[in-house]
């Protein structure tokens, strides 16, 4: 019989999220992992710091637990933060700052998991006051959620960059196939795409 571990569960695919989002920076210029590459400004080391932030929110202030001792950083979510700061990085925040942040995040995260019951009771303090109470269980799932989310979008960020592809080095998650291969599978869609345009 399998035993169920509910909690273990949804800590494990929290962490393929995070692992997935570190790696993407790996091998990358501090230029690279700025770059810009959407219309909105995504990059990959502003997608990093976003999670951390989120994580730093959700497993720290909705439960009193808040991550910050003094006054919390010029970025982070107050009304004299500027819009979608957590999503870029000052060229005066090094790559180590973030992903040190961002496993700081993790540590604090985890503690909180850890100490508390799936149903323990929170409060989202930016949500409308009628959905402001959670459970754990609640911000695990909407975490990883967006955790997930914003590894498929440095998935698509760092393919952009240099091809890289995969969710996580050496994983063999992607179809096989060369650069040839590749090539060919992308002038087939082409043509596919075009065609069903025609019609």
């Amino acid at each position: 019989m399998i035993e169920s571990n509910p909690k273990a569960d949804l800590l494990r695919y929290l962490q393929d999220g995070r692992d997935a989002l570190v790696w993407k920076l790996d091998g990358l210029s501090e230029y690279d992992i700025r770059r810009p590459l959407t219309p909105t400004g995504t990059n990959l080391l502003g997608l990093v710091k976003h999670v951390a932030s989120v994580e730093l929110g959700y497993f720290g202030d909705t439960f009193g637990r808040p991550f910050f001792d003094k006054e919390p950083p010029p970025w982070w979510y107050t009304e004299d933060a500027e819009p979608n700061a957590d999503m870029w990085a000052t060229a005066d925040e090094s790559r180590a700052d973030i992903v040190g942040l961002y496993h700081r995040a993790w540590e604090h995260s985890d503690s909180t998991i850890a100490n508390l019951t799936l149903d323990a009771i929170g409060r989202v303090p930016w949500w409308p006051q009628e959905r402001q109470e959670v459970t754990l269980h609640h911000i695990l799932v909407r975490v990883i959620s967006d955790t997930q989310r914003h590894a498929g979008h440095a998935d698509i960020v760092r393919e952009l960059i240099d091809g890289s592809v995969g969710r996580l080095q050496g994983q063999g998650d992607m179809p096989p196939g060369d650069r040839a291969w590749w090539e060919n599978h992308r002038r087939r869609l082409e043509r596919v795409a075009r065609e069903a345009g025609d019609s």
